[in-house]
């Protein structure tokens, strides 16, 4: 048994600001992927993945039914045959090993499902969010359920707030343009919980929340619709105000061998760096105008594209 592929995902925009309604843009990541498998190929990791399923399959049993219902019968017989996720999506990353699982699970389990091939309407778009926010929750605590909508519906998805979300086209790539999105691996794991809570204990100072709101989210938003519109200039601008920001306000979810370079970036206009996904370890996403003047100021680092311009 091989089940269909799910792929990772990367949060362009919205990291944070999505938690206080701001707009985000999510688009599916292909390079790395995962499939629900059972084969007599048990490895350690295999194994630790199954036993991982059967947890969650038991937390899947107690979903109110009617948000969304299983075929629990079936999903507990296949992780008691040995079932596992085998993925190449590396965890606490920042993109999306858990949604795939999820987005997984659900297509071949969910009872009534909603398909990527019906009219995805935005109260659709709104009940798939909800089902995979309460599914994933058995991982991060508490979960928004893009990672699993991006996986699951492997399109481009647009937040406009918390109630209004899109599928959306984004411009189409420019194969030999210069400028890029990549991503940078910090050699650190990073775990979402501990971070998200740090930024709740942030919220309740009033500068704070100000900073948010008149600069975060308000840069935020405009790398949106710069990148949606294809205005890559006014997106420059835009991100080097957003990665400002977040190193004089988010320092804790840097990486701390990393301040330093977020710093030249930002003071030789070679690249931009922010989050990638909560932060505190896992990929950092940059944004270039010129990409190998960019791996040239990061010779240390490995840059794996993701976007061209």
């Amino acid at each position: 048994m091989k089940g269909p592929l799910f792929y990772s995902k990367i949060l362009l925009f919205g990291e944070y600001g999505i938690i206080k309604d701001s707009k985000g843009l999510s688009i599916p990541y292909s390079f790395y992927n995962g499939a629900l498998k059972k084969d007599d190929n048990f490895t350690k990791e295999a194994k630790a993945s199954n036993e991982s399923l059967k947890r969650f399959a038991d937390y899947l049993s107690q979903i109110d039914a009617s948000i969304v219902k299983f075929d629990t019968e079936s999903l507990e017989q296949d992780v008691n045959s040995g079932m596992y996720f085998d993925s190449s999506i590396p965890q606490g990353y920042g993109v999306g090993s858990s949604g795939a699982l999820v987005a997984a699970i659900y297509d071949k389990y969910a009872f009534e499902k909603i398909t990527v091939l019906e009219n995805l309407t935005r109260e659709k778009l709104l009940k798939l969010k909800h089902i995979f926010s309460v599914m994933e929750s058995f991982f991060h605590g508490s979960s928004s359920g893009l990672d699993p909508l991006n996986s699951y519906l492997s399109i481009p998805i647009l937040i406009n707030s918390k109630d209004n979300i899109e599928a959306t086209g984004i411009p189409a790539q420019e194969t030999e343009g210069k400028g890029a999105v990549f991503l940078i691996d910090s050699g650190i794991v990073g775990e979402t919980a501990p971070m998200v809570s740090l930024f709740m204990e942030k919220m309740k100072q009033e500068g704070f929340r100000k900073m948010l709101k008149t600069q975060f989210i308000k840069h935020t938003d405009a790398c949106v619709d710069d990148f949606l519109k294809g205005d890559i200039a006014s997106l420059f601008r835009n991100t080097k105000q957003l990665s400002k920001i977040v190193l004089n306000n988010f320092k804790p979810m840097i990486p701390k061998q990393f301040h330093e370079l977020w710093k030249k970036g930002i003071d030789t206009n070679a690249y931009y760096l922010k989050l990638c996904g909560s932060g505190g370890g896992g990929y950092i996403l940059g944004f270039t105008e010129d990409i190998q003047h960019a791996k040239k100021e990061l010779s240390d680092h490995k840059l794996e594209v993701v976007y061209n311009f």
